[in-house]
């Protein structure tokens, strides 16, 4: 019998470390002036290098073998990422804090969606409840409330429901992509799609490569540590593993993680009702981790009995047949 690899027996607990690392965004966006285009292609553009050495090492000779369908997949998964940064960073520019989080925290709803009606899949009602519950309670972290949804600039609200759309279909397509397709191969190609999608924005809207403050470049520079090696890489190559609805319910629990760093590094004391949120949220996530692992093991118990059954039968027929 094989031996699982670190990545395989630790993947969900690893997944829960990445969405901390990745509730450091809102923090790194605060305080980057640089427009939200330069943002992303800057972060790409420091990560790139990191993610190519595995890639020109292991990953280059596996392009060949890879199925036209992933590809494809890969490539709007790339295109969804970019689309994802861009909304969400032009969308905390423009509204406040409180709406954004709460609007970009709606992907699961996505991923549910695409789960079920595109690709065709099973997500048990108990599962569901648990998401649900979850996205409650990041609700009541970020302050939901009908007045400071109100006090938000509409264009910036309406950028954080794109941003909770594209973060949902970029999850989907690469749960799709990473069934052919190895980690490192995927993680790059994925941020090079999305890398070369900056490129061309940049371009089109003129926006400056060069000329920022230096305390931005060390932020972006940041960003890219945290955020993109910590979180979204690690995210792709965990969707090898778990599902991407898995990966995107755990990752709206940045609420949650977001609501600790601001008061660690910014001294923001949460309200009464964001720590009830915080509860919620958690209690949302360990129903949902719980019913789906018992799923999953009900349906592995299941194929294991077809199998034994199946094998009963063609042994019962072989010594019939004598």
């Amino acid at each position: 019998m094989q031996q699982k690899s670190f990545l395989e027996r630790y993947v969900k607990v690893i997944v829960v470390f990445a969405v901390i690392a990745g509730s450091a965004s809102g923090i790194f966006g605060s305080v980057i002036q640089a427009p939200p285009m330069a943002i992303g292609f800057w972060r790409l553009s420091f990560g790139l290098p990191f993610f190519a050495v595995p890639f020109f090492k292991t990953g280059i000779h596996e392009l060949k073998s890879i199925p036209k369908k992933s590809m494809i997949f890969t490539i709007l998964a790339g295109v969804f990422l970019f689309l994802h940064f861009f909304c969400w960073f032009s969308a905390v520019k423009l509204t406040n804090i409180a709406s954004a989080s709460v609007l970009a925290a709606l992907h699961p709803l996505v991923v549910v969606f695409t789960t079920i009606f595109i690709f065709k899949r099973h997500v048990g009602r108990r599962p569901l409840m648990g998401i649900i519950c979850a996205l409650a309670g990041a609700s009541m972290v970020a302050g939901f409330d009908y007045k400071e949804l109100a006090a938000g600039d509409f264009k910036g609200d309406v950028l954080s429901v794109a941003t909770a759309i594209f973060m949902g279909l970029y999850f989907a397509m690469g749960h799709e992509a990473r069934k052919n397709i190895s980690g490192t191969t995927y993680v790059f190609l994925c941020f090079l799609f999305c890398w070369i999608c900056f490129g061309i924005g940049m371009i089109f809207t003129r926006t400056q490569f060069i000329g920022y403050s230096s305390s931005d470049w060390i932020y972006i520079l940041g960003l890219t540590i945290v955020c993109q090696i910590g979180a979204h890489a690690v995210f792709n190559l965990c969707m090898g593993h778990v599902s991407s609805l898995y990966v995107s319910t755990w990752e709206s629990g940045e609420a949650v993680s977001a609501t600790m760093l601001a008061y660690i590094f910014l001294g923001q004391v949460p309200e009464k009702w964001q720590l009830l949120g915080m509860i919620t949220v958690v209690i949302g996530l360990l129903y949902y981790n719980y019913y789906s692992n018992l799923e999953e093991s009900q349906i592995k118990e299941h194929l294991n009995q077809s199998s034994s059954l199946d094998a009963r039968h063609e042994k019962d027929s072989e010594e019939g047949g004598l």
